[in-house]
């Protein structure tokens, strides 16, 4: 297979995608032959600066080349970490169109967009002589199982919440609330702090508070999430990216808490019951949501987008509605790669009305032994077998655990064994455990575990 004149040949084919390029498998070919060197610092909020440095081809005939794998190199950094502004050493005519990308009319001007909204700043790609010292601000996040805490868990349609005494959980409760679908605020506001009492009044005093929240959070403000689509921009500025703020005063004063994306408080779970760091977490459900726990046993500040980071270097690779982009994993590790191998697979799914309801009508057929149902998951494990590099390599995980709809039952177990095979056959030298979660991991609530976010002052790091 050629793409821009780069030669890529693998192995392992997913039966259903024949013309799937790894995007991993292409930046290898492509740094082959590449000598000149160019460097990227993208910067998010408060001066925080991760730092990328790589090479380019020389000659014109690689211009095209040059300019797709430092465009992806820059939104695989964007989606992985967020940012507002890139800065750029190297090659002029590489920045020029790389520039011209993210400017508005350019082919990545919905990232653009999407992430200066995100950190209320105007997004830039600067050209630079000397790139910015990288600068990361870490803390320790999770773990903390001392004192009295509570934790919830704010989902798209239910909230849950646990009270937590030295890491017992004394008092839980699961309740319906519908947040995607209210646009007022204030609906948001009373149902955060209602399970906040609940949780607090089964303590004799609240101690700390940890929040696992879907969407996009940072210094525990929300930047961005599905639950709050509703809300106008207006209105979220001023009522929501705070929200969590105004939720813990209401129970007291000065409570240390935490608020982190659930996909990474999934994660922790996973290291917690396996006893595994250095994990990166995979939800395959609606969406494709990532989350990560460092060698330290620490969850990051990162977005973990998965779902919109590139994985397919196709020219022919499915289109992702909503950011543009074609080859972005939603439409390899979830739902949506399901119901688009489906066509290929022979399986019509036009007579069911969710993405839920077709996963479920082709893991039904994958149990009674249907062979397109199979091809299915083969080629989602072939995917992932070629992806679990790059997210070796970007990560440095070298244990991936898989959650979600798409891999319980048979699914999950035919993926992970496909992944295996092209690990072994064509990266012998990247090792990578694919973990399912087992009755540990799912007895583990995530509410329960997000208590444990918040250090209380004075803490033991023993823990």
């Amino acid at each position: 297979m050629d793409r821009y004149g780069i030669q890529i040949d693998i192995k392992n084919k997913p039966v259903l995608q024949p013309d799937f390029i790894p995007l991993f498998r292409f930046n290898e070919e492509f740094l082959k032959e590449a000598t000149e060197p160019f460097s990227i610092a993208v910067e998010k909020n408060d001066k925080q600066i991760s730092v990328k440095s790589t090479f380019t081809r020389k000659g014109e005939k690689y211009a095209d080349a040059n300019n797709y794998y430092i465009e992806k190199l820059v939104k695989t950094e964007l989606w992985q970490k967020g940012g507002f502004r890139i800065y750029v050493k190297g090659d002029e005519e590489v920045y020029k169109r790389l520039k011209a990308s993210y400017a508005p009319g350019g082919n990545r001007a919905f990232d653009a967009v999407f992430m200066g909204d995100l950190y209320e700043e105007s997004f830039e790609v600067v050209k630079c002589d000397e790139l910015p010292e990288p600068f990361e601000i870490k803390k320790s996040v999770g773990r903390h199982f001392d004192g009295r805490r509570v934790g919830i868990d704010l989902g798209g349609s239910d909230y849950k919440v646990s009270s937590v005494i030295d890491g017992d959980v004394v008092y839980s409760k699961e309740t319906v609330w519908h947040p995607k679908t209210n646009s007022d605020p204030e609906y948001h506001f009373n149902g955060i702090v209602a399970a906040l009492k609940d949780g607090a009044a089964h303590l004799p005093g609240v101690d700390a508070i940890g929040i696992s929240s879907a969407g996009i959070v940072g210094n525990n403000r929300v930047l961005n999430a599905q639950i709050y689509h509703t809300i106008p921009k207006e209105l979220f500025n001023s009522k929501v990216r705070d929200i969590y703020f105004r939720a813990v005063a209401e129970i007291g004063e000065d409570i240390p808490f935490e608020v982190a994306n659930d996909g990474d408080v999934s994660a922790l779970i996973g290291s917690i019951s396996l006893n595994r760091n250095n994990l990166l977490g995979i939800a395959m459900g609606t969406s494709t949501a990532g989350g990560y726990v460092d060698a330290n046993g620490n969850i990051s500040n990162w977005l973990s987008e998965l779902a919109f980071m590139p994985v397919d270097a196709s020219p022919g690779a499915a289109r992702d509605n909503w950011t543009g982009d074609i080859g972005v994993g939603v439409h390899y590790f979830c739902q949506e790669a399901v119901i688009k191998l489906a066509g290929p697979a022979g399986i019509p799914l036009e007579q069911y009305e969710t993405p839920a309801q077709k996963l479920k009508a082709v893991q039904d057929l994958l149990d009674e032994g249907h062979e397109g149902a199979a091809a299915i998951f083969r080629s989602m494990g072939c995917y992932l077998g070629h992806t679990a590099p790059m997210y070796h390599d970007i990560y440095g995980t070298d244990a991936i655990l898989l959650l979600g709809r798409v891999v319980s039952g048979e699914g999950g177990n035919t993926m992970v064994e496909v992944a295996n095979k092209v690990l072994r056959e064509e990266y012998p030298e990247t090792s990578i455990d694919f973990l399912l979660p087992d009755e540990k991991t799912r007895r583990l609530g995530q509410s329960a575990i997000a208590a444990s976010l918040p250090e209380i002052k004075g803490e033991s790091n023993d823990n």
